[in-house]
């Protein structure tokens, strides 16, 4: 039988935030974040095929997303960035007219990851920054969709035309947004073009794709497509990546990992809640569902299972990911660049794959 569903877009992981090892929780000066490390694996996932690239946002860790994104507009030929912006840090205008800029100097390739934590010193609770961020998407999808903007909300007090500058396309770029608790699905029901969720047993991505559906229908919108990032390890062998992994946590110190998870943003976040109730969940071997690792957790806030197989396993992963209505994967795996190269080989041609900017197009 034919597949008729339009391609899958599958995206690769920037480590812009200090987020690569050899083993976790064992920093190598020559894998924090940098200039040269980042375009090399920025450049590796173009070379193999990935059709976006994901640029994390952090305020302690590793250097600026929107800088590094301005320098590889210049080296980048055919991929996509995925820019992970902060509500908060910018007004909404100036937002506007740095997104216009960069979508400018890539060539309209530019996709945007709205992020919702708080800012540093600062103390608001989950739903007003919810509330925030859904004003933040509004206003900010106005002024790139080249519209006047007159909004008198909770946080943005606005009356102001769009910024001469405008992207390629003129509209504003599809806005990819997560979050696990009921504040943050209805946010993303009501303003995102893709809900983003960390990886989690097949049941509950089946509820949770639904869930968000009916939160979509009942704000009288269409639904925004559905995506997960992933680690995942893909080598010949599924003994081979199941030691792999085992190697990956040899030389963690149970104190340096939790030092890990605390130090993020979204450290007592609901996802990252789920995440670790997955790892309490697992098997000896860190196992909470077929080829679904939960040990990556151990020393990373945010996602915190793993996809390890051999190619025919992580492709079959992917597909059953695929067929509960998952559009987009954001794939990562340690080091960086090095599984980039073997996710490239082994997975990728296997897909269908393209960027998902062709669904939101009007024509």
């Amino acid at each position: 039988m034919t597949d008729e569903r339009p391609p899958v877009e599958v995206s690769w992981f920037s480590a812009l935030c200090d987020d690569d090892y050899r083993w976790l929780g064992v920093p190598d000066p020559a894998m924090l974040s940098s200039w040269d490390h980042c375009r090399t694996i920025a450049t590796t996932a173009e070379q193999q095929g990935f059709d976006n690239l994901l640029l994390p946002s952090g305020y302690a860790l590793g250097i600026d997303s929107t800088a590094f994104a301005a320098g590889m507009a210049a080296v980048l030929e055919r991929m996509h960035l995925l820019l992970a912006v902060r509500c908060g840090e910018l007004v909404v205008p100036q937002l506007a007219r740095q997104l216009a800029t960069l979508d400018q100097m890539l060539g309209g390739r530019l996709t945007v990851n709205i992020i919702s934590s708080e800012m540093p010193g600062e103390t608001l609770d989950s739903a007003a920054r919810y509330r925030r961020t859904l004003e933040v998407m509004q206003v900010l999808r106005t002024l790139l969709d080249g519209n006047h903007v007159d909004h008198h909300g909770e946080f943005i007090d606005l009356n102001l035309d769009p910024p001469r500058i405008a992207t390629v396309a003129g509209r504003c770029p599809p806005l990819y947004f997560g979050g696990l608790s009921d504040a943050a699905r209805d946010t993303a029901a009501a303003g995102a073009d893709v809900y983003l969720m960390w990886p989690d047993v097949l049941p509950a991505v089946a509820g949770i794709i639904g869930d968000l559906r009916q939160r979509a229908a009942a704000a009288w919108v269409a639904p925004c497509a559905s995506g997960t990032g992933c680690t995942s390890w893909c080598v010949p062998l599924e003994s081979e990546a199941r030691a792999a992994t085992a190697e990956l946590v040899s030389r963690l110190d149970p104190v340096d990992g939790d030092a890990i998870r605390q130090r993020s943003l979204d450290s007592t976040s609901a996802g990252v809640g789920r995440q670790g109730e997955l790892r309490d969940l697992a098997d000896d071997d860190g196992y909470v569902e077929d080829n679904l690792w939960t040990g990556i957790g151990r020393a990373r806030s945010g996602c915190g299972a793993a996809i390890v197989g051999d190619p025919d396993q992580v492709v079959a992963k992917l597909a059953a990911y695929r067929d509960l209505g998952i559009d987009a994967f954001i794939l990562s795996g340690y080091p960086h660049r090095d599984e980039c190269e073997l996710v490239g080989e082994h997975v990728l041609p296997r897909l269908a794959h393209a960027p998902l900017r062709p669904v939101f197009d009007a024509s």
